[in-house]
């Protein structure tokens, strides 16, 4: 009688096929053609940061449809259903093992896999909405872009700035130059020389393809150099910039040692 149990047991093991050969998770891949940078993926309430599409990811089977949720700077979230269909491989075990080995595949969800092994996130750019209902833009004025055909005819090209460098010890000469995360739109330059400290001015961003919806991508580097002193950079953003009407910062010169020199 034991040795029939154990025999049973064992039939039930090796025949639950879908468990043994597929697993209780699948694999499904995640794409997006038009979306590059990086994006957050979560997939069955795990989260996965920093994910470059396509992307193949595990799911879990079971009976219930996955939910994926993905957001990436620039689009609006978005979700897909993955729904579930009936795993053909679990006919093995009524032919093989009958229904205790279909009982571990039902309890383990391998009985079930996803209808399909693509899907297409469909991530969509977000609109302007945000921008213009924005109480700090000037009505209209959240897309208008700086450009070289219409110069002067933004509100961004007629907000005056006031710049302000300091540095300790005095006489440090000053560069700057934009860094920017939406090279397509808004380019980096190279480094501009404006004078020495102590520099104040007041001036205008009249920075190409610059706009109040994209200057949050956008940077002011500003470096400080001064013979027998270490270099240093700081950056500012320029929608920070903007709303406070400013960018300015104190530099405490370091001087070099002996073998930097």
């Amino acid at each position: 009688m034991k040795k029939l149990v154990v025999f049973s047991l064992c039939i039930a093991i090796l025949t639950s096929c879908a468990t043994i050969f597929n697993g209780s998770k699948a694999r499904v891949v995640l794409a997006d053609e038009k979306v590059t940078d990086p994006v957050d993926l979560t997939v069955d309430g795990a989260k996965y940061p920093n994910i470059l599409l396509p992307a193949r990811v595990k799911i879990k089977r079971g009976f219930k449809d996955t939910k994926v949720v993905a957001e990436a700077r620039g689009y609006n979230s978005s979700s897909v259903d993955i729904h579930k269909k009936f795993n053909g491989t679990t006919l093995w075990n009524i032919i093989l093992g009958g229904i205790p080995g279909m009982a571990v595949d039902a309890a383990t969800g391998a009985m079930m896999k996803p209808e399909s092994n693509y899907y297409n996130l469909n991530m969509q750019p977000a609109t302007l909405k945000n921008y213009v209902e924005d109480p700090t833009i000037m009505a209209g004025e959240a897309s208008n872009m700086v450009s070289r055909d219409k110069p002067g005819q933004t509100a961004l090209e007629r907000t005056v700035i006031r710049w302000y460098f300091d540095s300790d010890p005095r006489g440090a000469r000053i560069y700057w130059r934009v860094v920017s995360s939406i090279p397509a739109v808004v380019k980096n330059t190279n480094e501009t020389y404006l004078m020495t400290t102590p520099f104040e001015e007041t001036r205008a961003f009249n920075i190409l393809g610059l706009t109040y919806e994209n200057s949050r991508d956008v940077q002011i580097e500003i470096k400080v150099s001064k013979k027998g002193y270490e270099d240093q950079v700081k950056r500012f953003n320029v929608r920070q910039a903007i709303d406070q009407q400013e960018i300015s910062g104190f530099f405490e010169m370091v001087a070099k040692t002996d073998n930097d020199k």
